[in-house]
């Protein structure tokens, strides 16, 4: 079968935080039921320079729902962020909610190659969390849309360097003549 390698028959814990039980809602379409659980975030949901921090409390709102093919999850998800600016390297730190709706269907003959199965009457929702989080992840976090970034000669934060922070820029091919201009200044006050 071509899910197999999605997820094989019976191999979810029951136990496990991300993984949800579907046995009240039954195979009766039109079915539902809404869960709030805050859950521990997942490892490594990260990308670049900012993420969710291992462990931290993921708050989720969600909708379970049967339908014909299978259980539709529907839900938002808000967890915190850490990670650093990508302009002037400091720490930041804010919030990501995202919303995500998956259909866990109940066969291999109904779903497709790279759709979700149910194991038993166990869903897993780790993936679909995992899915909309990272492509909601900046790539380039910024602390602040005025963020003015590093200096590109010294390192020194521009916000603090002021305006009129310059670094002196000498052509190459003019270097060897300014030698020459100070070397005539010594002689002449020699």
């Amino acid at each position: 079968m071509p899910n197999e390698s999605r997820m094989s028959p019976h191999s979810l814990d029951p136990r496990a935080p991300w993984v949800i039980s579907t046995h009240d809602l039954g195979r009766r379409p039109g079915s539902m039921r809404t869960l709030n659980p805050v859950l521990q975030a997942p490892a490594d949901l990260a990308v670049g320079m900012i993420g969710v921090p291992k462990d931290a409390d993921v708050e989720l709102d969600i909708r379970l729902e049967a339908v014909m093919e299978g259980v539709l999850v529907t839900g938002t998800a808000r967890a915190p962020l850490t990670g650093e600016c990508s302009r002037c390297l400091d720490p930041l730190a804010s919030d990501i909610e995202v919303d995500f709706q998956e259909l866990y269907f109940y066969s291999a003959e109904d779903a497709g190659e790279d759709d979700l199965l149910l194991d038993g009457e166990l869903l897993d929702l780790e993936p679909v969390f995992r899915d909309a989080v990272v492509l909601a992840l900046p790539l380039s976090p910024v602390c602040g849309d005025d963020c003015l970034g590093l200096c590109a000669e010294c390192g020194i934060r521009l916000a603090e360097a002021g305006p009129d922070h310059r670094h002196e820029q000498i052509d190459a091919r003019w270097a060897a003549l300014q030698g020459l201009v100070v070397k005539q200044k010594d002689d002449q006050e020699g």
